[in-house]
């Protein structure tokens, strides 16, 4: 029992329930359209990828407000956060056939690789996508080392 996890569990449970039902099409029942915070979709999908200089976070945030957006750096972790407001006149929809895209607040933790240089800390929002750079620090930074001979 010293290793037993709940939310490990439970997740596991999911993932054997999607595969039973993988084959009758009812898998689609089981997803959630939209989890704030700890979920099993996390939201905003991201992509994290670094060069020699930098770290480069791209997330989805599409119908999202770029004044609504919020980004906080904290020991080595980016969090994004923020709210998809609902499209007018949804909410008096009566009946609904299909809803896959969700509305409300969210937060995403992405932990970094390395260590950044918050003061020069970029970020820029088009067309759904929010773009982040992230300076390494200098410590982060590959170093070449010179192999002496003799």
């Amino acid at each position: 029992m010293a290793n037993w996890d709940l939310f490990r569990e439970m997740d596991s449970l999911r993932r054997e329930m999607e595969n039973a039902f993988r084959g009758f099409g009812a898998a689609r029942l089981l997803e959630p359209a939209f989890l704030p915070g700890m979920g099993v979709r996390p939201f905003p999908r991201i992509n994290l990828r670094e060069d020699a200089d930098n770290y480069y976070v791209e997330a989805l945030v599409p119908g999202v407000n770029a004044d609504q957006l919020e980004m906080t750096l904290q020991k080595g972790s980016l969090t994004l956060s923020g709210e998809r407001k609902e499209v007018e006149g949804e909410e008096q929809a009566k009946v609904w056939h299909r809803r896959e895209r969700g509305f409300g607040a969210f937060l995403r933790t992405i932990e970094l690789p390395g260590e950044v240089d918050a003061d020069k800390v970029q970020a820029a929002y088009h067309d759904g996508i929010l773009r982040v750079t992230l300076p390494k620090q200098e410590a982060a930074k590959p170093k070449k080392i010179t192999v002496q001979v003799g």
